[in-house]
């Protein structure tokens, strides 16, 4: 997926110091859609399809000390089991502005924010980018968060986003070789 021999020196210097990987939900590790389900009784079910290359590499930035975090505006139980499913840290729902969860993940963590990955799609997610120490863009994101991103997946949200990022940060740090055998199942 990635090649560190064909990325920017100055990408790889910030993608060897990640210690925490956040991240929306929303059209990173889903595409976007929101899907609404009728029930029987008259109530309302949200579906979401996340791809299993993402929970992949979010399992593997876990058994190689990666701290994870969703950080999302909306409130979904279906986001919540994926998060426990995945052994992910730190999970923030509907939250209308992510900084102060951002924060919160930072200083539970006990990171600097140089040591944050931040992974988003749009323009809400422009403040924690813009604060991240390794910020990242889904490749159908919005143009202004592109803009102000340090890595553009060549994934489209949904595509297997966070397990392309996880790998960058693994090769960035020389642990990718080491991170193989324990991704085998």
């Amino acid at each position: 997926m990635t090649d560190t021999l064909s990325l920017d020196a100055a990408l790889v210097e910030r993608a060897r110091k990640i210690r925490l990987f956040l991240m929306d939900v929303d059209g990173t590790l889903t595409d976007g859609g929101v899907c609404l389900i009728s029930l029987p009784e008259g109530g309302i079910a949200e579906m979401k399809v996340f791809n299993s290359l993402d929970g992949a590499g979010l399992k593997l930035a876990h058994i190689m000390g990666i701290q994870t975090g969703f950080i999302t505006g909306r409130k979904s139980p279906a986001v919540q089991h994926r998060a426990q499913e995945l052994a992910v840290d730190f999970v923030y729902l509907g939250q209308s502005t992510k900084t102060a969860a951002f924060e919160e993940c930072v200083r539970k963590a006990g990171v600097r924010e140089d040591e944050v990955a931040y992974m988003g799609d749009d323009l809400p997610d422009m403040p924690l980018a813009r604060r991240a120490g390794l910020a990242v863009a889904v490749a159908n994101a919005a143009s202004e968060l592109k803009a102000i991103c340090h890595y553009v997946t060549r994934a489209r949200g949904n595509e297997g986003t966070a397990r392309e990022v996880v790998e960058l940060i693994l090769k960035a740090q020389g642990r990718w070789e080491e991170a193989i055998p324990k991704a085998i199942a």
